[in-house]
């Protein structure tokens, strides 16, 4: 018997202080919901999902681009369906002024018409969005990766088109006859143009979908690697928070030992 060192108090106290810790850490991944609360819990997890959150976040940039890119072709198209619209009526208006049984007079009422729906269309071909120009035969560089590859849509040259019809008139039955030729063409060219914005939005519509399924699975890989499992850690916790309270018990019991070494001397 001994009274100068307690090994066994000694021992107890490393288990205890073992314990405590373990619940602290237990404590620290329930409040946190994460089970990464320190590097040196899981540093090569907290690396790999530090480079998947990244990911994520590149990911949820590409797809608001992509959704102003949807936003800017719908924009195109609800103008060329008003351009659509339009060269329909120029198409009637020179049609009526092809009949025989009318006067020129009838047919400038008819132009004065048709000038005014030629210069709205030349109006549309000057709008932007955002201040970018909608109507151009550049191609719209779309992002649709976060390793900068991108999509071109397709450009709408518009100018071409109101180019074509201005000057046309309506005055004489062979004017008309010539304008109706001319307005047949562009009715052709507008309905390919929509057709082009159509097939740009399909595929920008897929890329923003693929890129929500990526950015789901992205958000699920970094939940395997940080979170924490909390029916797993709770009975974790349960168990170190035991061990906490008999360990401290226990403790209190060895350091009460060296005391029976009084009986002796007594």
């Amino acid at each position: 018997m001994v009274i100068n060192t307690n090994s066994t108090a000694a021992r107890g106290a490393r288990f205890l202080a073992d314990s405590t810790t373990n619940l602290q850490k237990s404590l620290a991944r329930l409040s946190s919901g994460s089970k990464i609360v320190e590097p040196q819990d899981d540093a090569a997890g907290l690396a790999v999902a530090s480079r998947f959150e990244a990911q994520i976040n590149r990911t949820n940039a590409t797809k608001a681009n992509i959704g102003n890119a949807i936003s800017f072709k719908q924009v195109q198209d609800g103008y060329l369906t008003k351009v659509a619209s339009a060269l329909d009526r120029m198409s009637e208006l020179s049609t009526l002024a092809q009949d025989e049984s009318k006067t020129d007079t009838d047919r400038s009422l008819y132009n004065q018409e048709f000038t005014t729906l030629a210069s709205y269309i030349d109006l549309i071909d000057a709008q932007t969005f955002n201040g970018v120009t909608l109507f151009t035969s550049n191609a719209l560089n779309v992002m649709q990766q976060d390793d900068s590859t991108k999509f071109a849509s397709t450009g709408i040259n518009l100018a071409a088109n109101t180019n074509a019809i201005t000057g046309l008139s309506l005055t004489s039955a062979s004017l008309a006859e010539t304008a109706m030729s001319t307005l047949k063409t562009q009715i052709t060219n507008i309905a390919t143009h929509r057709a082009n914005v159509g097939a740009d939005l399909s595929r920008l519509t897929k890329t923003a979908e693929h890129l929500s399924v990526l950015g789901e699975n992205l958000a699920a890989s970094v939940s395997r690697i940080k979170d924490v499992d909390v029916a797993e850690e709770s009975a974790r916790y349960s168990k170190y928070n035991i061990l906490v309270q008999s360990g401290t018990a226990m403790l209190a019991q060895a350091n009460a030992l060296p005391q029976s070494a009084l009986r002796l001397l007594s």
